[in-house]
């Protein structure tokens, strides 16, 4: 395995991580500003299904950060680069309206598509509107899940996420989904792939032992936890995922990465 030593970029979760719900992490923004300074390579990789990469860099400024839309990787992107590689053709989209267009490439169909996609859709879902995924998925279409997450934290706390609608039509149809973003290693490795390291010189940053710490370490890179967002003690403890480094916060990254990786950090 490699060392701590040998980290020279990194990749960095957005919600829960560097925001929650519109307020910004405390000290995140610094810890931003000095990674850019020192010259880091990163780049910001995020299962979020509810705004295009435009409108969470739109967020993200907003908040006091300063982030290009092209150094975000989302899932909604990674989706559509698949589908192409696939040679899809059309689709039925079960996702916000703000990122229906980002699939305006491929045919609309309700009958007969070559691909179902699953992202969020709040308090859509309903019985109709996972029977007609399921019928759909039975008579042929592929299952295309932008993530699988258990949970997301909210403002109020943790809330159901996506991935209890697809496991219910996996377990219906069949079929497993193709699952687009976190932990998926396509998804990691193409994030990788754009700051020219290997996996072993990048660590990956987010506040989800499961799909951040336990997908990095499976794809060979470093998974580091921080104690914010959808972190909760007890199930970090019934993980049997073992982070390379635990944080309170990002606003702590940088001067860990001084402490301990390469570079002049």
């Amino acid at each position: 395995m490699p060392s701590l030593s040998d980290i020279r970029a990194i990749l960095i979760d957005l919600d829960g991580v560097l925001y929650i719900g519109d307020q910004a992490i405390d000290g995140a923004i610094d810890a931003i500003r000095l990674v850019v300074e020192r010259h880091i390579p990163h780049r910001y990789v995020t299962n979020t299904t509810t705004r295009s990469r435009a409108d969470l860099a739109k967020k993200l400024n907003t908040l006091g950060y300063t982030i290009d839309a092209d150094e975000i990787w989302s899932s909604p992107c990674g989706a559509v680069t698949y589908l192409r590689q696939r040679g899809v053709r059309s689709c039925f989209c079960v996702v916000d309206e703000a990122i229906g267009s980002e699939f305006g490439e491929f045919d609309v169909s309700d009958t007969s598509p070559d691909a179902v996609v699953i992202g969020d859709v709040g308090s859509a879902w309903n019985y109709d509107l996972v029977d007609q995924i399921a019928r759909l998925v039975m008579a042929g279409a592929e299952l295309v899940a932008l993530h699988k997450g258990k949970f997301w934290q909210a403002a109020d706390g943790l809330k159901v996420d996506i991935g209890a609608f697809v496991a219910g039509v996996e377990y219906v149809t069949g079929k497993d989904a193709t699952v687009i973003g976190k932990p998926s290693p396509a998804f990691f490795q193409a994030a990788i792939d754009t700051l020219n390291c290997s996996a072993e010189q990048v660590a990956m940053i987010g506040d989800d032992i499961d799909s951040d710490v336990g997908g990095a370490q499976r794809c060979g890179m470093r998974g580091i936890l921080v104690r914010t967002g959808k972190y909760r003690e007890p199930l970090v403890a019934a993980a049997s995922i073992v982070p390379d480094a635990t944080l309170d916060s990002i606003a702590d990254l940088p001067s860990w990465l001084s402490q301990n990786a390469k570079g002049d950090f």
